[in-house]
């Protein structure tokens, strides 16, 4: 048995920059080693994180789950993504959870030139046509914005989905729909003022199960923090080009949202997570945001320390 977990579920965020599927299977490696209880790839410029977990899948055989944070909605269908999915979760067994979102205005704009028109429809809709597919069960859908009709022939467990959501109606929407939501550069101020009474609201009027908050986390452990707190400031600079992360950013009252990341020693970050846990975050999905490999190594060790 591993380290206390502060009643939340500890994942390893695999990061952005994975440029090879052997740089997917060593991250997988440690997080299966050190003791974590899931793996999370991200969705980026590098490998797709659907395609690298399946690769992996006989290099983890102690993590219970596996997922993308989170895999962008504009620019794909359901139909293709879900036999994506159901690919995916037909090697890994039932393990695999997918993480999607809508992206952002400026993402989609610039990335793709496609039209941001209606996201919370859009997404809706995708999801109308995603969950029967992730099923097993056949799609009869006509949308303002989508349609889909077919029954895949892929044999797999049911795939669980995490919707990205920072707004209200996002949130309300992961609420009443899915298992729960994937949140960053949010604090435990914002998580248990506003991300938490949101989604639970919605799943209780639904009639669903109290639904998975979980929340990206960077941390370091380092005796050295100026170098580490730099790099936090250039990533928080970054998110507040967003919208949507600029307002939650905003609503944890921080003077310097850099503060947002956990930095020092492996006692000031526990009590760090800790707070996540008490502002009802149900998972961790954590990040070694390291300037250097020192520091990298320090906080990957104090990790397995931890929870080995």
């Amino acid at each position: 048995m591993g380290g206390d977990r502060l009643g939340m579920r500890w994942g390893l965020a695999g990061g952005t920059t994975i440029a090879t599927v052997e740089q997917a299977r060593r991250v997988a490696r440690y997080a299966d080693a050190a003791g974590f209880d899931g793996l999370w790839i991200s969705h980026a410029t590098g490998v797709d994180p659907v395609v690298a977990l399946a690769c992996v899948a006989d290099d983890i055989p102690n993590l219970g789950e596996v997922g993308t944070s989170v895999t962008p909605l504009y620019g794909r269908h359901p139909i293709a993504l879900a036999q994506l999915a159901r690919t995916a979760q037909s090697a890994l067994g039932g393990r695999f959870t997918l993480g999607i979102g809508a992206a952002s205005r400026g993402a989609v704009a610039t990335t793709m030139g496609l039209a941001w028109e209606h996201p919370l429809e859009f997404t809706r809709e995708f999801i109308d046509g995603l969950q029967p597919l992730l099923a097993g069960r056949p799609v009869d859908l006509d949308g303002t914005q989508l349609s889909a009709h077919v029954e895949l022939g892929i044999e797999a467990p049911d795939t669980p989905i995490l919707l990205a959501a920072l707004g209200p109606r996002m949130l309300e929407l992961a609420g009443r729909r899915v298992a729960g939501t994937s949140v960053g550069q949010c604090g435990p101020r914002t998580i248990g003022s506003y991300i938490a009474p949101t989604i639970r609201a919605a799943a209780e009027a639904a009639g669903r199960p109290a639904p998975r908050i979980m929340a990206l986390v960077r941390i370091c452990v380092t005796d050295e923090p100026s170098a580490a707190f730099a790099l936090a400031q250039a990533t928080a600079t970054r998110y507040r080009q967003v919208p949507s992360y600029r307002a939650v950013q905003d609503r944890e009252g921080l003077a310097d949202p850099a503060e947002l990341h956990l930095i020092g020693s492996w006692e000031r970050v526990l009590d760090g997570l800790a707070a996540y846990g008490g502002a009802g975050a149900t998972d961790l999905r954590l990040e070694v945001a390291a300037p250097d490999e020192a520091s990298r190594e320090a906080t990957r060790e104090a990790l397995a320390a931890h929870l080995g």
